[in-house]
């Protein structure tokens, strides 16, 4: 004969006052799903944190190229106006051509240096890692 109690959200047996094995286990399973539901929501938090080095970068990136694009017109046609004074056209055009390669190198190392400031979640590794440690450590039954 089985008593409805108020331990849990199951039912106790009378005579030795336990839970039944299929509510430890709906216990054991619900526990799991709220563990899992706090990394995932842990886990989004550290990513938006660390997302932000990123929209920044990717900000840099795209004003660099915006102004490049447009500055490069107008630039490119004065110094090759320029150099066609004293150079034959083709070495004004190379020497503008190397200026440029400069330039967006430059751009380039600025816009990786920003994106090596990107870390890890580090929190939810460890939480996980302890997490995956105590279920390892439960006893078999």
């Amino acid at each position: 004969m089985q008593d409805r109690g108020t331990h849990g959200a199951g039912t106790l047996d009378a005579e030795t006052g336990q839970r039944s094995i299929a509510e430890v286990l709906k216990d054991v399973i619900s526990g799991i799903q709220q563990l899992i539901r706090s990394e995932i929501k842990l886990a989004k938090v550290e990513i938006a944190e660390s997302m932000k080095p990123v929209r920044s970068s990717a900000m840099f990136f795209a004003s660099a190229g915006v102004c490049g694009l447009f500055a490069l017109g107008f630039v490119l046609l004065a110094v090759m106006f320029a150099l066609e004074i004293v150079l034959p056209n083709w070495l004004s055009a190379l020497i503008v051509g190397i200026l440029l390669m400069v330039g967006a190198g430059t751009g380039a190392a600025m816009g990786r240096q920003r994106l090596g400031s990107i870390r890890a979640p580090r929190k939810t590794m460890e939480t996980v890692k302890e997490d995956l440690q105590w279920i390892s450590e439960q006893p078999r039954s």
